[in-house]
C-alpha cells in the first residue's frame, strides 16, 4: 500500500506553486497590464482619428454649395458643446495637455487624488472624444492630437486600479506613458511621442526614459500600424539634398515670423482680459451660452468670408500647400489664426497641434514671396516647425514631429535651427503656453515652486 506525499513534500509543492503564482502576478503587472493599456490607447487613437475626419467631412458636406448654413449649424453646436462641457464633462476642456502637466507636477498626495478624479477617468475620455467631435461637426478649428494625449494618459492611468499597491510614482509613470503613446499614435510619430513626454510634460521634475513609456509607445504604435498602416501624416516632401548656403535666409525669416506670430497667439490666450471688450467678458461670466453663440457666429463668418478655408483642423489646407494641388489664399494664416483664437475662447475640448501646423504652412506663403527661388515644400516644413515650436516652446518635439510626418531627412538642420530660434523669440514675450495654462487653471498657488513666474495666480483664460 503506497504512502501519500510526506509533509515536507507537500510544503515544497505549495511553496513552488506560490512562487510560480507570485512570478505570474508580477509578470502580469510589469508586462501584461502596460501592454494591454498601450494597445487600447492605440485602438482608441485610431478610431478617434477616423471619427474626427468623418465629422469634418460631414460638416463640409452640409455646407458645400450652401455656406450660409454655417450660420445655423456652427452657433448651435458651439452652444451645445459648451453646455455639455460645463454640465457633464468639466476637466475635459481645452487640449488636455495642461491637465496632464498638472497631474504630473502635483506636490501633495491629497491634491493628486483630487486632480485624478477631476481631470481624468472614463467620464473625461467620453467628453473629450464626444464634444470635440461635436465641435468638428460644427466647423470649429479643433485639432485631435492634444486631446489624444489627454485620452492616452487617462486610459493608461485607469489601469492603476489593477495594481495592489498604488503610489504617486506609479500614477505619474502611467500618465507619462499614456501621453507619449497618445501623441505617437495620433501622428504616427513614435520618436516625437517619447521626446514630447520628456521635453514638454516632464520638464519640471526629474524624469527618466523608463520601460513603461517605451513599451506604451511601441505597442500603441504597433496597433496604429496594424489598423491604419505605416503612413506619413502629411506625405513625403520632395526637397533637394543640397539646398545651398543661401537657404539660411529663408530659415532666419521663417524663424522670426513664426516666433512673433506664435508669441502673439500665446499672449492673446493668456491675456485675454486686456483685449476682450468688457461687455463680452461680462457676458461670458453671466450668460456663457449666449457668449458661445456669439463666438459660433464669428467662426461661421470667418469660414464664410474665406470660402471655407478656416473651418476644421486645417489638415487639408496644409496638405494642399505641400502638394500644390489646390491654391490657398495669402491671408489664410491670419484668418486661421483668428479662427483658432475664437475656437479656444469658447472653452470646449479641442487641440492646437494640427491648426498650428496649418497656420505655419500659411506663413510659409509669405516667406516664399520673399524667396521665390526656395522650394515651397522646404519652406512649409520650416514654418510648420517654427510656428509649433513658438506656441509650445518645445523645439525638439516640434522639429521631430514635422520630420517624422514628412520624412524630411534632408531638412534636419534647417528645421532644428528654425525651431530653436522661433522658440527663443516666443519665450522672450511669453511663458510656455501649456505650462502657463496648467498653472493658471488647475494648480493651487501653494504647489508652485518658489520664485515661479506664476507665483501670483493670474486670471485663467476661457479655455484650458
Amino acid at each position: 500500500m503506497s504512502e501519500g506525499p510526506q509533509p515536507g513534500e507537500r510544503l515544497r509543492e505549495r511553496a513552488k506553486r506560490w512562487t510560480l503564482g507570485a512570478k505570474s502576478r508580477r509578470l502580469f503587472l510589469q508586462v501584461g497590464l502596460p501592454w494591454g493599456a498601450a494597445v487600447l490607447v492605440g485602438l482608441v487613437s485610431v478610431l478617434y482619428a477616423d471619427w474626427s475626419k468623418e465629422a469634418s467631412d460631414v460638416f463640409l458636406g452640409w455646407t458645400a454649395g450652401r455656406p450660409w448654413l454655417a450660420f445655423v449649424i456652427t452657433p448651435i453646436l458651439t452652444v451645445l458643446a459648451l453646455w455639455l462641457t460645463r454640465r457633464w464633462f468639466t476637466g475635459s476642456e481645452g487640449s488636455g495637455i495642461p491637465q496632464v502637466i498638472t497631474a504630473l507636477h502635483a506636490r501633495r498626495a491629497e491634491e493628486e487624488d483630487t486632480l485624478m478624479r477631476r481631470l481624468f477617468g472614463l467620464r473625461v475620455v467620453a467628453g473629450k472624444i464626444g464634444i470635440s467631435l461635436l465641435g468638428l461637426l460644427g466647423g470649429l478649428t479643433i485639432g485631435r492630437e492634444g486631446p489624444t494625449v489627454h485620452i492616452g494618459a487617462a486610459i493608461m492611468a485607469e489601469f492603476r486600479r489593477f495594481y495592489p499597491h498604488r503610489h504617486p510614482q506609479l500614477e505619474r509613470r502611467l500618465l507619462l506613458a499614456g501621453a507619449a503613446a497618445g501623441l505617437s499614435a495620433a501622428f504616427n510619430t513614435p520618436l516625437a511621442g517619447i521626446i514630447f513626454a520628456i521635453e514638454e510634460l516632464a520638464r519640471d521634475f526629474e524624469s527618466r526614459t523608463n520601460g513603461t513609456m517605451i513599451t506604451a509607445v511601441v505597442f500603441s504604435g504597433l496597433t496604429s500600424l496594424a489598423l491604419a498602416g505605416n503612413y506619413l501624416y502629411f506625405g513625403q516632401i520632395n526637397v533637394p539634398a543640397n539646398l545651398g548656403g543661401a537657404f539660411v535666409l529663408p530659415v532666419v525669416l521663417s524663424a522670426a515670423l513664426c516666433g512673433l506670430v506664435g508669441a502673439a497667439f500665446n499672449l492673446t490666450l493668456l491675456r485675454w482680459q486686456t483685449w476682450m471688450p468688457d461687455w463680452l467678458i461680462a457676458l461670458r461670466a453671466r450668460r456663457p451660452l449666449l457668449y458661445a453663440l456669439i463666438i459660433g457666429i464669428v467662426i461661421a463668418a470667418l469660414g464664410f468670408s474665406t470660402h471655407g478655408e478656416t473651418w476644421g483642423s486645417g489638415y487639408d489646407q496644409a496638405t494642399h500647400l505641400l502638394t500644390g494641388s489646390t491654391p490657398v489664399s495669402q491671408s489664410y494664416a491670419i484668418a486661421k489664426w483668428g479662427a483658432m483664437v475664437a475656437t479656444y475662447m469658447v472653452g470646449i475640448p479641442g487641440g492646437l497641434f494640427s491648426p498650428s501646423l496649418s497656420i505655419g504652412a500659411g506663413i510659409a506663403q509669405w516667406v516664399h514671396v520673399a524667396f521665390a527661388w526656395a522650394p515651397m515644400a522646404a519652406v512649409i516644413a520650416l514654418c510648420m516647425t517654427g510656428y509649433l515650436a513658438a506656441v509650445t516652446q518645445s523645439p525638439i518635439t516640434s522639429f521631430v514631429i514635422v520630420l517624422e510626418m514628412t520624412n524630411g531627412n534632408t531638412m534636419v538642420i534647417p528645421m532644428m535651427a528654425t525651431a530653436l530660434v522661433a522658440a527663443r523669440i516666443s519665450a522672450f514675450f511669453t511663458p510656455p503656453l501649456y505650462e502657463a495654462l496648467a498653472k493658471s487653471n488647475y494648480f493651487q498657488v501653494a504647489t508652485l515652486p518658489t520664485g515661479s513666474f506664476l507665483q501670483k495666480k493670474p486670471v485663467p483664460p476661457p479655455g484650458a
